[in-house]
């Protein structure tokens, strides 16, 4: 019945599912930017302003369909069918993105987006309900901290195919890659299928329910009219026409969220109130968190000092972990201080012989002409944070379990304020790690990266897990994957916002600012969730058995 006493047998086949999942999600993010800004080796030429603007979009699209996909499989699909149809549209989404030209590239984005709706909220649900009977119950929450060591675990090992399949063979071969990871996550869910058919469990419509005609009609159909006007409205509100339009079109859906609230029944009223207050505030950590792909890649790229050590070089290059640059006469574009390079009229870039963008923040360490520098490639450092998660979560498996012995265990919603507070000490070791390099006039250590990252990565273990089973505690049955949807939802608009954000960083001449503009607003939303902590927690100990 069990592979231990505490955890289901479904749980491994979930695990492994969102593992190789995660794999190809992840593998597509770790060299999303690169692609599109890479202007040497096949990739799309965008400048950084344009691809921060698509990937921040990207990435909130992507948690915006759950909302879609979790009411369908509440109310017509059922969870494991929904799962299957997202992960197949995904698959095929990853597998476009090998093909070449802007066509197969938007359509992809369009599958990837489509497929995650489907696929993101069910399996989350999935997995609560094997936890909803004895003697599961009481390990719910360490049921998904397993569960998300899955997530990292893909993540992590994800950007080494990555670096290896683009600097040996193209940017294809390593979309394709995320393709195929994708396919075996659905072959090892559909093999775990006698596991999980119990726990796929419809509940029955109740009579005030609206019907999903109505819900498209009175709030898909206005949140596409609201997104085409935000998208022509002259100027822009929030910095582009993709934002304006996106937060817009969120609006409908947020007022269907509310309208969920106030006309719940008496018993489901306060349990949903708690949901909606804690995705208000965790946007402000995913728009923090999602700086992951942007921002930190960013710094990655051109701030942090990638030189191999030499004797690593050789199995480095073996590996293919590692770029060559070599200087000579019309290699690079001539960058600005920005790194940006110039364009004729005909948009093409202009190769004038300067710098590769790597060196501008450090000319001394430019090679003579005609000699090579071996540098790290910038997407193996999106493997230091599921590196920590995978290497931190047994640990805080382990403490919160010796807590629950003792009875003093902090409720999921003391976690959730406790990883905001400690996601906002990660921005300050950022601070300072722009004051340890001058702001940008030299190299920036590794360690700083590290560090960073391992302490964002304690608040995320706080946090994220947590809320996933707080929906699952909270959320009524009848609507369990509709409000899981929500928590993606706010996920997709602190994304967006990430995006935002990253996208400023050119107007910080100090970028300190940047960081610190960061840490105060985590902070602020972290305040605030402490200030609702009693009235949360009287709500979980009323609610949840």
């Amino acid at each position: 019945m069990s592979t231990t006493q505490q955890h289901p047998k479904g749980l491994r086949f979930l695990f492994l599912t969102e593992m190789w999942e995660r794999f190809g999600y992840y593998l597509m993010i770790g060299i999303f930017m690169l692609y599109m800004k890479d202007t040497q080796k096949g990739g799309l030429s965008i400048p950084h302003k344009e691809a921060t603007d698509i990937f921040g979009t990207f990435i909130a699209l992507v948690y915006v369909t759950p909302f879609i996909g979790g009411m369908l499989a509440d109310r017509v699909l059922g969870y494991r069918r929904s799962i299957i149809i997202g992960a197949t549209l995904m698959g095929f989404g990853y597998l476009g993105l090998a093909i070449q030209g802007m066509t197969a590239f938007w359509i992809s984005l369009l599958l990837i987006i489509l497929g995650n709706g489907f696929f993101k909220p069910n399996i989350s649900i999935l997995l609560g309900n094997l936890y909803n009977d004895e003697p599961y119950k009481a390990h719910k929450d360490t049921g998904y901290n397993i569960f998300y060591m899955g997530i990292n675990v893909g993540a992590f090992i994800c950007n080494f195919f990555a670096a290896y399949l683009r600097n040996t063979f193209s940017w294809g071969h390593a979309f394709a890659a995320a393709g195929v990871g994708m396919f075996i996550g659905l072959a090892v869910f559909i093999l775990g299928d006698k596991h999980y058919a119990h726990a796929d469990i419809q509940a029955k419509k109740q009579e005030n329910e609206q019907s999903i005609a109505v819900v498209m009609s009175s709030v898909l159909i206005p949140a596409i009219l609201a997104g085409v006007l935000g998208w022509m409205i002259p100027g822009n509100i929030f910095g582009s026409d993709s934002t304006d339009a996106f937060l817009i079109a969120c609006l409908p859906i947020i007022a269907f969220y509310l309208n969920i609230w106030f006309k719940a029944a008496a018993h489901e009223r306060e349990p949903i109130a708690a949901l909606l207050a804690i995705y208000a505030v965790v946007i402000v950590f995913w728009a923090i968190f999602k700086q992951n792909g942007t921002t930190l890649t960013n710094w990655a790229e051109y701030y942090t000092d990638r030189a191999v050590p030499t004797m690593l070089q050789t199995p480095a290059d073996a590996l293919g972990m590692t770029q060559t640059l070599t200087a000579k006469k019309d290699s690079f574009p001539h960058y600005d201080s920005k790194f940006r390079a110039p364009k004729d009229a005909a948009g093409k870039v202009v190769k004038t012989y300067s710098t590769h963008p790597y060196f501008i923040n450090a000319p001394a360490t430019l090679p003579a002409e005609g000699k090579s520098v071996q540098l790290f490639s910038t997407e193996l450092f999106q493997s230091i944070n599921p590196f920590f998660v995978v290497v931190l979560t047994p640990f805080v498996v382990w403490f919160f379990g010796r807590l629950r012995k003792r009875n003093i265990e902090p409720t999921t919603a003391t976690k959730i304020a406790g990883g905001l507070f400690i996601s906002g000490l990660s921005t300050i070791i950022m601070v300072f790690a722009v004051l340890a390099c001058h702001n940008g006039l030299d190299k920036s250590s590794i360690g700083w990266l590290f560090g960073t990252y391992g302490v964002i990565t304690v608040g995320e273990l706080f946090l994220s897990p947590m809320g996933l089973s707080l929906v699952s505690k909270l959320a009524p049955v009848r609507i369990s994957a509709l409000m899981m949807g929500g928590w993606q939802l706010a996920t997709a608009i602190g994304n967006k916002l990430s995006g935002v954000l990253a996208g400023l960083w050119d107007g910080y001449e100090d970028k300190t600012t940047f960081f610190w503009t960061n840490t105060g607003m985590i902070f602020a939303a972290a305040a605030v969730i402490f200030v609702m902590l009693r009235w949360l927690n009287r709500i979980i100990r009323q609610y949840v058995v």
